[in-house]
């Protein structure tokens, strides 16, 4: 299926070809949930259930202020869907997970950027399980004191995320990226989370004429397998540095917030991916870099 670039006409895109854009933007982003629901085994009657609880759900936000007794009508016109399946759906309420950070989580970023947690050469610290600074036990308590520093290493073991040593009773982590091995649960409010995160971002952009959230990458081909694999340790350094400048800034401003008693309304979620395949046999490799949402033949950085 190919899509042609949108043609301007008076500032604004050909209705027809934005639509045949709109079509394959959805496309691209179903067919990895159609993936991903063949590969744990559930139906798409389930998924095509959600998709109309979600079309229901905004359209009904769409309209805050319209009437109880035509918000029915509404919202069965503007999304096609009948006004039987329309009542059923909002009874059953907003689908929406509370997005709350796993302490395991917040426990092993505290370890890999805390200064006192790291040794001098940024690597974290192989800790006694138990005593004063530095032990996992304090480190624990650092980030929680409602749940017994045994149960949140009980826990990091479980994911495969830490090992501890029983007879030194010392424990140390397994990796330098938080990726649970043993918990598709985990995995999957990952997914949830910062895929979830990421397209709210876009979509705002796309709506509110680029915007409000940063979203901004870079894209190249013509490329070697082994070019791809000298690339991934520049990556992840990238990422180990950002990670490490920014999660001690975040922890001092959810300090200051709280000692200053300021209403801590706002959550943020900063992250950085990449993605390889191999070149469809159609594509021409043309071996350019490019910033994203740019024509392929710049690599100029477009502007926010």
């Amino acid at each position: 299926m190919l899509v042609p670039e949108a043609t301007i006409k008076n500032g604004e895109a050909d209705p027809t070809e934005r639509n045949n854009a709109l079509l394959m933007a959805l496309w691209r982003l179903l067919v990895p949930v159609a993936r991903l629901c063949l590969a744990q085994g559930e139906t798409y009657a389930a998924a095509d259930d959600l998709l109309k609880k979600a079309f229901v759900q905004e359209a009904a936000a769409l309209q805050p202020g319209a009437p109880g007794h035509g918000m029915v009508s509404r919202v069965s016109t503007a999304t096609g869907i009948n006004r039987r399946e329309v009542t059923r759906l909002t009874k059953l309420g907003a689908q929406k997970r509370q997005v709350k950070q796993p302490l395991v989580s917040e426990l092993f970023a505290r370890w890999t950027t805390g200064s006192g947690w790291r040794d001098s050469s940024g690597t974290p610290l192989v800790l006694k399980r138990q005593g004063g600074e530095p032990s996992f036990e304090a480190l624990a308590q650092e980030i929680t004191r409602d749940v017994h520093p045994r149960s949140l290493l009980d826990e990091m073991l479980r994911l495969g995320i830490a090992r501890h040593d029983e007879e030194q009773d010392m424990v140390s982590l397994n990796g330098d990226s938080f990726v649970p091995a043993n918990d598709s649960r985990h995995m999957l409010n990952f997914l949830s989370d910062n895929v979830g995160d990421h397209l709210v971002g876009a979509v705002s952009n796309l709506l509110h004429n680029g915007t409000g959230h940063l979203e901004q990458a870079v894209f190249a081909d013509g490329l070697s397998p082994e070019s791809i694999e000298a690339l991934r340790p520049v990556v992840m350094e990238q990422w180990h540095a950002l990670r490490n400048a920014l999660v001690p800034q975040l922890t001092k401003h959810i300090e200051a917030d709280t000692a200053a008693q300021l209403p801590q309304t706002q959550r943020i979620r900063i992250g950085l991916y990449s993605f390889t395949e191999p070149v469809s046999s159609g594509e021409p490799a043309v071996g350019k870099a490019v910033a994203r949402k740019k024509s392929r033949s710049s690599a100029k950085e477009p502007p926010k």
